[in-house]
Formats: structure tokens, sequence, C-alpha cells
């Protein structure tokens, strides 16, 4: 069993209704995992959560695209981005975080996706690869150590933190049947490679609780 120090953080991404069933971009069976993570957060002193937090004119919206709908893709300033129905628009019920999770020593929540030009995946960097969410710098002044990675989905924001995470630096290890997949097109396949290119490890919640 892993043991889990002092400073090794928890990260929870994106656990908001908007991306468990019923909402708008639900990500299959995403309910299922929030009483696995309420477990996994006992273990730790650091947990940190991500909140997608969109203006309602957002530009990842396929709803601001003429012709375009729902999954699929436009070139931008900064690169392809896939188009999302609209969701976890900041102050609507969709964007906010799952009453059930029940992680009260919660540190932080790090917002992303509130500028309208630039979409944000990543816990820790825009998609645009320079804009900086703070995260990372706040890990480094805290000295804190390995970061296991939650949440949803697992192909998109988490792979993105985790990736993100392991470029910067840090030790980065995915618990996998906390997460849960969107899974289009191949993209849970390849975000797992991209993963295990970083140096990202995967694990399991028994390899934590036993």
């Amino acid at each position: 069993m892993l043991e889990i120090a002092p400073d090794d953080v928890l990260i929870i991404v994106d656990m908001q209704y908007d991306f468990l069933p019923g909402g708008n971009l639900a990500v299959a069976g995403g309910d299922e995992i929030v009483p696995l993570i309420n477990k996994l957060a006992t273990r730790f002193t650091h947990v940190i959560l991500t909140q997608d937090w969109h203006p309602a004119d957002h530009i990842s919206f396929a709803s601001q695209h003429a012709g375009k709908a729902p999954f699929e893709s436009v070139e931008l300033d900064y690169g392809p981005q896939v188009l999302w129905p609209d969701h976890c628009v900041w102050e609507s019920h969709g964007a906010e975080i799952s009453r059930d999770l029940k992680v009260p020593h919660a540190q932080m929540i790090i917002r992303k996706g509130f500028n309208r030009a630039i979409d944000s995946y990543s816990g820790l960097q825009e998609a645009d690869r320079e804009t900086l969410t703070g995260l990372a710098g706040y890990l480094g002044e805290r000295d804190l150590g390995r970061l296991y990675i939650t949440g949803l989905a697992t192909d998109f924001c988490v792979a993105w933190t985790a990736i993100d995470g392991a470029a910067g630096g840090f030790d980065v290890t995915v618990i996998e049947d906390a997460t849960r997949a969107i899974d289009a097109d191949g993209s849970l396949e390849k975000a797992w490679a991209d993963m295990e290119e970083a140096g990202v490890l995967r694990i399991q919640s028994r390899d934590i609780l036993g």
C-alpha cells in the first residue's frame, strides 16, 4: 500500500453539476466517484479543487460559433479547440461543485476558463500554453510534494492537469478509478498515452486505501 506523505496533495478536478448526470456536459458515471474521492481525501492533509468557471459567451461554446455543433472543432488563435455545449457558466447551478463532495479541509479552489477568449482544461495553465493559473506557484511556495489527481474528465481536464504538473517538475499520479472519461474518438486512449509519455503514474484507489 502506498504511503501518503504529509506534504502530498490531492487535486480534485471539476466535480461540478454540469459534468455529473443531468448536467449540460455530463460525464458517464461521474457521480459514482464522489464517495471514493471523499474516502481518498481523508488520507490527505492537503486538498485542492479546480472549478470550470465560464462567462456565458465563452469561446469554447458551440453556441458562439455560427453553424457549429458541440464536439466539432475550430481553429482559434492558440490552436485547435473542441466546441462544447454551454456548461459551467459562472454563478449557475451547473458550475457549482457537488454538495456530495465532502472535503471541508480543502485549502484552495482554482477557477479556470473565466477568460472569454481562452479555454482552460488544466488546473495549472490555460490553453494558450502561456497564461498560468498560479497553482504551480502555490505548490512551490508551500513546498508541497507529489500530486495525486482525481475527478473529471480523465481525457481532458484531468490529463491536462497531470501533464502540466509533470512538465512543471512535480511527481504526478492519477488515481484511475477515481476519474471518469468522456472518451470521444479515442480521446481516452490518447490521454493515457500522453500522460505516460510525460511521466505520469497511474494507480487505483486500493493502492492508497487498501
